[in-house]
């Protein structure tokens, strides 16, 4: 169940991610405070990420833990995750935001595929 979710996840997210008006967020301490007493969310998934100023990433994706480290480096969240025993490879994104209510990150320093969250 968990393999077919992450190859659909993988698959529609991209598509999902493609709206205009996101501003890249460079900063570290922007990046808290656009964050700070939010969650990431993606309803489709029944996912909730909590991502700490302590470097702790913690949530729920389908009835399932997710827990995992972040850092900020150059400009980029660099993140490593455990999705209840499925790794999700140390990858640096690009962050952007779009009017402090939706937040998107892009693979790979911004070469990649991208998520959309929305800040709840």
């Amino acid at each position: 169940m968990r393999r077919i979710f992450c190859v659909l996840a993988f698959a529609l997210l991209p598509n999902l991610a493609q709206a205009n008006g996101f501003e890249p967020v460079r900063d570290k301490d922007a990046f808290l405070s656009i964050l700070k007493g939010k969650a990431l969310r993606i309803g489709l998934y029944n996912l909730t990420l909590n991502v700490n100023p302590d470097g702790k990433i913690l949530g729920r994706a389908l009835g399932w833990d997710i827990s995992g480290t972040w850092s900020w480096q150059d400009g980029y969240f660099c993140r490593d995750m455990d999705w209840s025993g499925y790794p999700i490879e140390y990858n640096c994104q690009l962050v952007e935001v779009r009017e402090n209510s939706e937040m998107r990150f892009t693979e790979d320093r911004g070469k990649g595929d991208s998520a959309s969250f929305r800040l709840r």
